[in-house]
């Protein structure tokens, strides 16, 4: 079964390591279905029917994004406020559309690994900071899965640490 990974980028063109995330699951037409939130929705007018309708076709749904300003670009969590209706996603007589879905953060972030946590700069560890994201498809009855992370991007933009996570994420997906 395909993997549907929904990428929120708002500047793909510009972008380092999920530029090279997308080239590397496009490659792989038959194992991910790569679906550009930014470039879908320029106007940042969301489809709901139709986000709802390609939800529906998937088992594995990976969510990638650049991590900043300790949260998720903006049409990430409009597209969650859209996406996820009542009646769709949840309540009584909805019939949980994503209930048992596997779904899976992929997040890049620009400071190192050893930022986040209770004794460093950034206080939480980045399991901690993204607990809404879980709770909300906990309540949708989706099968929240550990995230993937790849830190460091601002300090250390060489081709080599782009390359070194591709292979990571690649890996990642396919223990889905």
């Amino acid at each position: 079964m395909k993997t549907l990974v929904i990428i929120i980028h708002p500047d793909m063109e510009n972008s380092v390591v999920n530029r090279r995330w997308m080239e590397e699951l496009n490659k792989f037409p038959d194992r991910y279905t790569v679906h550009r939130l930014y470039e879908v929705y320029p106007d940042e007018k969301i489809d709901v029917a139709a986000e709802q309708k390609l939800v529906e076709q998937y088992d594995k749904i990976v969510f990638q994004f650049p991590y900043y300003w300790f949260n998720c670009p903006p049409l990430f969590k409009k597209w969650l406020d859209e996406v996820l209706t009542h009646g769709w996603a949840y309540g009584s007589k909805s019939g949980y559309k994503v209930s048992g879905k596997k779904i899976a953060l992929a997040i890049s972030l620009g400071v190192d690994e050893h930022e986040y946590g209770p004794t460093e700069v950034y206080k939480y560890t980045l399991e901690e900071l993204t607990r809404p994201f879980e709770l909300t498809f906990e309540y949708i009855k989706a099968d929240y899965k550990p995230l993937f992370a790849y830190y460091g991007i601002e300090y250390n933009s060489s081709a080599e640490w782009i390359e070194k996570s591709v292979p990571l994420y690649l890996d990642f997906l396919n223990a889905l």
